[in-house]
């Protein structure tokens, strides 16, 4: 049982990413095209290759921070407003996004380690959003 709710919470987290993707594409594109830039001018900027930045636009791909940061740079956007585009920032208040952005800046950790740490964390809350009858929390501790 406690396996299918983890497959069901996989799913709406796919369905989530591939959402916030396909926005982060038309975001990208919109900008790029408002730059007055070509597809191949911007992947060189950023030092990616054409067909992977056309993949990002297109929501086939899922850029990483780094990459994220660098289309920022590029296109004169704020990089926060690409990681909420691309779901690894809440954009809600209710949400912790200083977390994420303190992963994402810290310089100590590779690409792989961010992103393991963003998925650890964004599991821990959707797990704090289900409802109590489905979830053994422990008790305080005694004080």
């Amino acid at each position: 049982m406690a396996k299918d709710r983890s497959t069901k919470a996989g799913d709406r987290a796919t369905k989530a990413v591939a959402g916030s993707i396909g926005s982060l594409g038309d975001y990208l594109k919109e900008h790029r095209l408002a730059a007055q830039l070509s597809l191949r001018q911007l992947a060189d900027q950023v030092g990616v290759s054409n067909p992977y930045l056309s993949q990002i636009e297109r929501g086939l791909r899922k850029p990483s921070a780094e990459v994220l940061q660098q289309l920022a740079r590029a296109l004169r956007v704020s990089a926060e407003q690409l990681y909420v585009r691309a779901g690894i920032v809440h954009p809600d208040p209710g949400q912790a996004g200083s977390v994420e952005l303190a992963i994402l800046a810290d310089t100590g950790l590779t690409e792989r380690q961010k992103n393991s740490l963003l998925d650890v964390y964004a599991s821990f809350l959707a797990l704090n959003d289900l409802p109590e009858a489905t979830t053994a929390r422990p008790t305080d501790p005694p004080e």
